[in-house]
């Protein structure tokens, strides 16, 4: 089995890579992806100075950000842009009573085929905005932020020995604590 991300090529096991222009500079790193997704495109620098409605507006462009900042605010980052994916569209307002009755109506009618598929492709989108947001990993699983977690259990548990340094999304680093928390944990 191939480790996360990995692409098999004449007999050569490679990471696809993904670039990004710092310090006048163009730098690539080996991108890693437990569902296989291809990397971003095109990838700016960000820090704690980046506002979540500009990284909103980029997210949807499909242009990914690589942090370079307090881990911490990279976390609240990431929330600040699911609100702004989740927040209904302003001008159709309504009241929480309203809300709560057609959610209980449409919670007990089954979906039509058109309407799953829908759901699924506004889920499809989400997640794809959500990992925008990427992090740098040293060759040995750490994360070189201010106040970034040790993780180097959790990552070597999903993706096996560290070979060298990476770049990942922050919402798949939380999904894999989240699986190391629930192995140890229960």
């Amino acid at each position: 089995m191939l480790p996360f991300g990995t692409v098999q090529g004449l007999g050569v096991t490679e990471f696809p890579s993904v670039s990004w222009h710092e310090k006048g500079e163009v730098r690539t790193a080996p991108w890693r992806s437990g569902s296989d997704l291809p990397p971003p495109k095109r990838v700016v620098i960000a820090d704690d100075h980046m506002k979540a409605s500009v990284a909103y507006h980029l997210a949807c462009e499909g242009t990914a950000i690589l942090w370079r900042g307090d881990f911490q605010n990279a976390r609240q980052l990431l929330v600040a842009l699911a609100r702004r994916i989740d927040e209904p569209h302003k001008g159709k307002k309504q009241t929480v009573a309203e809300a709560e009755r057609l959610t209980s109506i449409a919670s007990s009618l089954p979906l039509s085929a058109d309407e799953f598929h829908r759901y699924r492709l506004m889920q499809s989108q989400r997640a794809r905005k959500l990992g925008m947001l990427l992090l740098p990993f040293d060759a040995d699983f750490r994360i070189p932020l201010r106040r970034a977690p040790d993780v180097q259990q959790a990552c070597t548990e999903a993706y096996g020995k560290a070979t060298m340094p990476f770049i990942a999304s922050l919402r798949e680093l939380l999904g894999i604590i989240g699986a190391h928390e629930w192995r140890t944990k229960g």
